[in-house]
């Protein structure tokens, strides 16, 4: 298997240097070049295309996202996006996960970070590798105006129905795909989304625009609510507890688990223990095996459990590997996702 070639786009020479140096000790990872700002990088990608590009989204000239746009409507390439952590930076990253970026990183180069900020790199790079990404591919921003037509029907489900969704590479934009069609009194939903930390709530934030729900970061000690869904902060596992006939949030320390924290298989391990039956489990793209050994103790304790399928995934690592151990029941496209989680839980989980 040939090395994955990398282009690092970035205006800074000490961060293109610090990046080169940790990519090129990486067991089949290859930089093929650097390039200063978007115009010295499109030509060098038309001349010699990489299979990843590293991109800084804050530069001169042109910026990341413009650039970024031009790029997958021309020549799509797997993009990570290397963003620092600021409300410009974490916002900007949104927008670039919506415009085709396939991950986003935090860039953060200091003394007490730079190893986990070049193992969350080297990583992405690889992930980044397996994505399939299409020209413009999610290239028009949503917006909460024009999603009305776009929310199913009311249903009628149990008010103590819990919706676990598990997703990595190209899942935040699966998600704003399932959350944008979803009624306001859908199953209460909670969310593991491998995403740095810091950027769970802005990304939460654009969904919640999105939604008829309401989308935002968990909080430690909270109940669950028909309607709300919440996502795992980018930092701490997210677990259900049962506290007599209510669920509660709890938010852990801890190492990686299954190379991630948040780890899916954390969440839905603890939703197999906490709500068994009455909860529907959904595995969405993502490199990895995050999530499948738990998503099949969810089926064993009763759940109904989805994968999406390898065509409208970004990278079918995840759902394949649930898939082959027996722990999913349906596996259907990304849009038909929305319609069977409501059907599943209008007949009050087991369809």
């Amino acid at each position: 298997m040939s090395d994955i070639r990398v282009l690092i786009v970035d205006d800074s020479p000490t961060v293109c240097s610090i990046i080169k140096q940790g990519l090129s000790r990486a067991a089949g990872i290859e930089v093929i070049g650097t390039a200063p700002n978007p115009f010295v990088a499109r030509d060098m990608i038309v001349n010699d295309p990489p299979d990843v590009v590293t991109l800084d989204i804050e530069m001169p000239r042109m910026d990341g996202l413009t650039f970024l746009r031009k790029l997958m409507k021309h020549f799509p390439l797997p993009v990570l996006v290397v963003s620092s952590l600021t409300a410009d930076g974490s916002q900007k990253a949104m927008e670039a996960l919506a415009c085709g970026a396939v991950g986003v990183i935090e860039k953060d180069l200091s003394d007490k970070k730079r190893n986990e900020f070049m193992l969350d790199l080297v990583r992405g790079v690889r992930s980044a590798a397996q994505a399939k990404v299409k020209r413009a591919s999610f290239s028009k921003n949503r917006t909460a105006s024009n999603q009305t037509s776009n929310t199913l029907p009311a249903i009628s489900a149990p008010g103590d129905m819990v919706l676990a969704i598990g997703s990595s590479t190209g899942g935040t934009e699966a998600l704003a795909r399932i959350l944008e069609k979803m009624p306001a009194n859908s199953p209460a939903t909670v969310i593991v989304q491998h995403i740095p930390a810091g950027f769970t709530a802005q990304l939460a934030n654009r969904l919640d625009g999105l939604s008829a729900m309401t989308v935002r970061e968990a909080v430690n000690g909270e109940f669950l609510q028909q309607g709300t869904a919440l996502f795992a902060p980018g930092d701490q596992h997210f677990l259900l507890v049962r506290m007599g006939k209510r669920l509660k949030v709890e938010l852990r320390s801890g190492p990686r688990v299954s190379g991630h924290k948040p780890s899916v298989d954390i969440l839905f391990r603890s939703v197999a223990k906490a709500a068994g039956s009455n909860a529907i489990g959904v595995i969405l793209t993502g490199m990895g095996k995050d999530g499948a050994q738990s998503l099949l103790e969810m089926r064993n304790q009763g759940a109904f459990t989805i994968a999406q399928d390898e065509e409208s995934c970004v990278v079918y690592g995840m759902p394949r590997e649930a898939a082959e151990i027996g722990a999913v029941e349906k596996i259907v496209p990304l849009a038909k996702i929305p319609r069977l989680v409501c059907d599943v839980a209008s007949a009050g989980v087991r369809a």
